[in-house]
């Protein structure tokens, strides 16, 4: 589909609950493209939590079907767009649901960035700014809950920047490190990096009852997966510390991260922009 087909299209838009970051929405848009649609025919926004289709009404069963693998509830929006996704995220459990989520993250992340400077590694210190992340993006999208689209996507827009900066901040710290190389504790490093994966894990239980029935086990498993993939590899960075009594497994996965909040800020920009363009 082009550019001009998409702008003539009329958009099919989802309220989706139970995500909590770019990851998600990529993760959605991956599930919905699986029936063949283009990947412009598709976007979901972090932020506002929307899906918007850009298809005939013909394929709606086929994607829908597709979308409900990845275990995420989801709603299709007709009539008032503002009215009903207000009402959905002024349920008072969804809000006390992220609001524990927010704690979670951001009070783990401030333990984990003090870990981080008594170990010396640049790996726990990007892995806390990810918590951190996360917690306040999920605590700006508390803040826009019951705003209109307009003025959730701005937030979004925010939101993007910040985790734009946030990369920055770490791929330059740890660049500058590459060249005043320390080596940090092992032990701490892989002891942080285990307590996170149990902290990601618990952050994502106050969720599930958001989302659909007969693939909870299966969205425990997504929703947390790409999370614990950055705390193993802290993990695997520490160990490979230990091993080869080398300081670059921590700074190797530092810039991993450092690249993994680059690429949600370009996602998140992206969307918000798209959602504005949606919102005129």
């Amino acid at each position: 589909m082009t550019d001009t087909q998409l702008s003539d299209a009329q958009p099919i838009r989802y309220l989706v609950s139970g995500m909590d970051c770019a990851r998600d929405a990529a993760r959605i848009e991956r599930a919905a493209q699986t029936v063949g649609i283009a990947p412009e025919a598709v976007m979901v926004s972090a932020a506002t939590h929307i899906m918007t289709l850009y298809v005939s009404e013909g394929l709606l069963p086929k994607i829908e079907e597709a979308v409900a693998t990845t275990g995420y509830g989801f709603a299709r929006i007709e009539g008032d767009e503002d009215a009903q996704v207000g009402k959905v995220h002024h349920d008072p459990a969804y809000r006390r649901a992220l609001w524990i989520v927010v704690l979670l993250n951001v009070g783990y992340g401030m333990v984990e960035m003090v870990g981080g400077f008594l170990a010396g590694s640049q790996a726990v210190k990007a892995d806390a700014l990810d918590f951190i992340g996360d917690g306040l993006i999920t605590f700006l999208g508390l803040l826009a809950i019951g705003w209109s689209l307009a003025w959730r996507a701005r937030s979004a827009l925010i939101q993007g920047i910040f985790l734009g900066i946030l990369g920055l901040g770490v791929f330059a710290i740890t660049l500058w490190r590459v060249f005043t190389q320390t080596m940090p504790d092992a032990t701490l490093m892989g002891l942080f990096g285990i307590v996170a994966l149990v902290v990601n894990i618990l952050a994502v239980l106050p969720l599930l009852r958001f989302r659909k029935g007969d693939a909870n086990m299966r969205a425990v498993w997504l929703f947390s997966r790409n999370d614990a993939i950055g705390n193993t590899a802290v993990v695997m960075a520490a160990g490979l510390v230990a091993w080869l009594d080398n300081g670059w497994p921590d700074l190797i996965v530092a810039f991993g991260v450092a690249g993994l909040f680059l690429h949600s800020s370009w996602s998140i920009i992206r969307d918000a922009q798209a959602d504005l363009r949606a919102a005129k």
